[in-house]
């Protein structure tokens, strides 16, 4: 019997008596074989890593071999790493690994894009947590409740695990905490364990100091059994990267509470500082080199998103209508209703990013216009007809947003003069088609909150903050969270990054 298949026969039997029972050899040499177990996976891990492993890595392996052959029930492994140290292709070189061994996987992601990065390099299928662990309480609802695990033995890997939120929302998903209900999700399957891997000098998700997914003792408090390591050395071949360097620098800053750092980005040849007249020519550069999908430009305020939108669609794409087709569009609420018609798809999720492929006209209906398309979905590539609200376009905050909404409500609600009892009425303006429209905005610019979990190959940022408010900067926890946004926006490119004043 080979290694691979003891590993198999280990996973699938919790108990040590029936090992013992069908091997009399693990009877006298059980933690020798264990031994064993974690260097035939470290073995195998380190064989599909496309480079020499450093001290560094060695430890990390060592101790993801232990934590993968453990029997301790409700384990969890939480992994760190920054942005650099190769943490990318660790995880490539564990998932194929774990296929070699027949451990079952399941790769989750926070966002669409975050997932198909983490598809991209892992080379297997991956989900968004929402779409995995969830299920519709009813078609056309918009309640979610937490689907049954039905998987045994499974690891389940998340990645950008630094974007999950421990604090309740205003949400239909679940129990509206999502870190709680994956942690539900993951340990009511039998055998099942759990691995986190994140940068938690990103920034924290929305209302939230730290990231509470990355953190050993707010994990522990769910009743896991909890195994960490932090990678922090930087790899030699990722210093040449002035996208890297800088990221290192910042993060550096960061970790030492450096009053005096530089606050401003280095010069390298990946790492390009523009003046004002020159932002256009090198936008439409961009797009000529790596496309549309692979440029993108990062703000701090919705404000300024809706400005350099603007900008890029009269300036570059010379379009003058409000919107056409060939646009790009980010969806800014989650949406049940034009998902329901579709079998694959349960919602349209807050951060989706849209194609129009084809737009049906404009129309006014309750004092607010709206549009129908055709629209694909940029990272999953599915296509749905629905209908726009164009008046969400160019709102500056989801406050703005809210405040439509309900002046909408009113108006639908006018139709219904003869529906006395409110919650038939309730139910009437919710089957509405213009009151459930797709609230959006365009997404050839968004804030890096909104950008977090995925890559370009060229990102342009907006520093104009850091030189615009310098006294703001001087507050310590006002630098702190400049200095997150800053690390995060950096460590959305892959190929080049852009400095915008």
């Amino acid at each position: 019997m080979t290694y691979a298949n003891i590993y198999a026969f280990f996973l699938q039997n919790t108990h040590y008596s029936i090992l013992t029972t069908q091997y009399s050899l693990l009877n006298t040499h059980y933690s020798i074989l264990i031994t064993l177990l974690e260097h035939f996976i470290i073995d195998r891990i380190k064989a599909e890593l496309p480079f020499t492993p450093n001290k560094e890595k060695e430890d990390l392996f060592l101790s993801l071999g232990r934590f993968l052959v453990s029997r301790t029930p409700r384990k969890a492994f939480i992994l760190r790493g920054y942005a650099g140290t190769g943490k990318t292709s660790v995880m490539s070189a564990l998932v194929n690994a774990m296929k070699g061994l027949k451990q079952a996987c399941v790769l989750l992601a926070p966002t669409g894009r975050a997932a198909k990065v983490l598809s991209k390099y892992s080379r297997m299928p991956a989900y968004t947590i929402h779409k995995y662990i969830y299920r519709q309480n009813q078609l056309g609802q918009e309640a979610f409740s937490l689907a049954h695990n039905k998987h045994i033995n499974t690891l389940f890997i998340v990645d950008e695990a630094s974007m999950l939120s421990g604090a309740r929302d205003n949400t239909t998903f679940g129990t509206g905490c999502l870190l709680d209900d994956l942690i539900s999700f993951v340990y009511s399957g039998q055998g099942c364990s759990l691995l986190l891997v994140g940068d938690n000098a990103q920034l924290p998700p929305v209302g939230n100091n730290d990231s509470p997914a990355l953190e050993d003792d707010f994990m522990a408090g769910y009743g896991l059994d909890i195994s960490s390591f932090s990678l922090k050395e930087v790899a030699r071949q990722a210093l040449n990267s002035g996208i890297l360097a800088n990221a290192t620098r910042l993060r550096e800053i960061l970790s030492n509470d450096d009053a005096d750092g530089k606050l401003t980005l280095d010069t390298y040849p990946d790492v390009i500082r523009l003046k004002g007249e020159e932002v256009v020519d090198t936008l439409e550069q961009s797009w000529r080199e790596v496309g549309a999908e692979e440029t993108l430009v990062i703000t701090r305020s919705n404000k300024m998103t809706n400005l350099y939108n603007q900008g890029i669609r009269a300036r570059i794409l010379w379009k003058e209508e409000l919107i056409s087709s060939g646009d790009r569009i980010m969806i800014t609420k989650n949406n049940y209703f034009w998902a329901k018609e579709y079998q694959d798809l349960d919602f349209i999720a807050n951060g989706d990013i849209l194609e129009i492929t084809r737009l049906y006209g404009q129309h006014e209906m309750y004092g607010f216009n709206f549009a129908k398309a055709l629209l694909r979905s940029v990272d999953y590539n599915w296509e749905i007809e629905a209908l726009l609200w164009l008046d969400t376009l160019t709102t500056d905050n989801p406050e703005a947003n809210y405040g439509l909404q309900k002046e909408l409500f009113a108006r639908v609600a006018e139709d219904y003069p003869e529906i006395r009892n409110r919650k038939a009425l309730i139910q009437k303006i919710y089957e509405s088609p213009y009151y459930n429209a797709l609230q959006i905005r365009f997404a050839y610019a968004v804030t890096c909150h909104k950008a977090q979990g995925g890559q370009w190959k060229h990102v342009y940022i907006d520093t104009s903050a850091i030189h615009e408010d310098q006294e703001r900067m001087s507050i310590p926890a006002e630098r702190q969270e400049y200095l997150r946004w800053l690390y995060t926006a950096t460590t959305r490119a892959t190929e080049k990054i852009y400095l915008l004043r």
